[in-house]
């Protein structure tokens, strides 16, 4: 607990067109006026934070920790979420995984993949000329189709999924290993990482990588009816970052604690003060 440093805010869900969201300089301003101390920085808003730039360029990388240190901020991790899951998805995602690149990628996985595994590869080396210790992802997902045990799982099937994820995140690890960053993957359902066991297997395949860690939300292991606070005594010494939404879990007579495929609003297991919160803050009401 001593090195906690005060609260920090992920900026994925409030970055938009209307000020102050629309520029590092504006949001910083927004987010420290509320009492954070650190941003989770997407790389998907170039706006916002350019990866590409960040990889290339130090000077640029000293100008954005400028930005925010004139806040009092701090930059915790960069996150390729959106980029990660593009690493490896099965080929039943393709089209709804499409959104997640740029439309000259749509319907083309391999260069949708190739163009993921850059920005991944990008945010490694902004990270390690920004100073960070740490990254947030996504594993993506091969395996996720196979999920429910019905029909019976197809053993071959599934540890091929899983060899084919490690193949093609070890040498994103290399990578990141060279620029001394740990690859915080967030245990998420949706991913092939989204529990402890699905994770120590995936370990075992990158051969223990140092930089293999997670990051942790309670609020996806509670919404799986997993032991959140035993989960931290077992896998502790691999949690290199933290995250947390307030989960609903309110299974009905009618629909299952699943998300299922209810519109957001309606789903039995949701982050509904986390929503309406984003929706409040998006209209400048605190």
């Amino acid at each position: 607990m001593k090195t906690i440093k005060g609260p920090g805010i992920f900026l994925a869900q409030f970055i938009g067109p209307q000020a102050p969201f629309n520029t590092l300089a504006g949001i910083a301003q927004w987010a420290a006026g509320l009492g954070y101390k650190a941003l989770q920085i997407p790389c998907n808003h170039p706006a916002i934070f350019d990866v590409e730039r960040a990889a290339a360029s130090q000077t640029y990388c000293d100008e954005v920790s400028g930005i925010l240190a004139e806040h009092g901020l701090v930059i915790s991790e960069l996150s390729t979420h959106l980029e990660g899951q593009l690493v490896a998805v099965h080929p039943a995602y393709d089209a709804a995984f499409d959104a997640f690149a740029p439309a000259a990628l749509h319907g083309d996985p391999q260069a949708r993949q190739r163009w993921a595994v850059e920005k991944v590869r990008q945010a490694a080396v902004a990270s390690g000329r920004l100073g960070l210790q740490a990254h947030a992802t996504f594993s993506g997902a091969l395996a996720w189709p196979f999920f429910y045990p019905w029909p019976p799982h197809n053993q071959p099937l599934l540890d091929g999924a899983f060899a084919e994820l490690a193949r093609r995140w070890r040498p994103l690890l290399d990578l990141f290993d060279e620029q001394g960053v740990d690859v915080c993957y967030e245990i998420h359902p949706g991913e092939d990482l989204h529990d402890g066991v699905t994770f120590e297997r995936f370990l075992t395949l990158v051969d223990n990588h140092p930089r293999c860690n997670m990051l942790y939300d309670p609020s996806h292991l509670h919404l799986q009816q997993m032991d959140y606070l035993t989960y931290i005594d077992i896998y502790h010494a691999r949690i290199k970052a933290f995250t947390s939404r307030t989960p609903n879990f309110a299974a009905t007579g009618a629909m299952a604690s699943t998300v299922g495929y209810q519109p957001w609003q309606q789903r039995a297991r949701a982050f509904p003060l986390s929503r309406r919160r984003a929706d409040r803050l998006q209209r400048g009401v605190q």
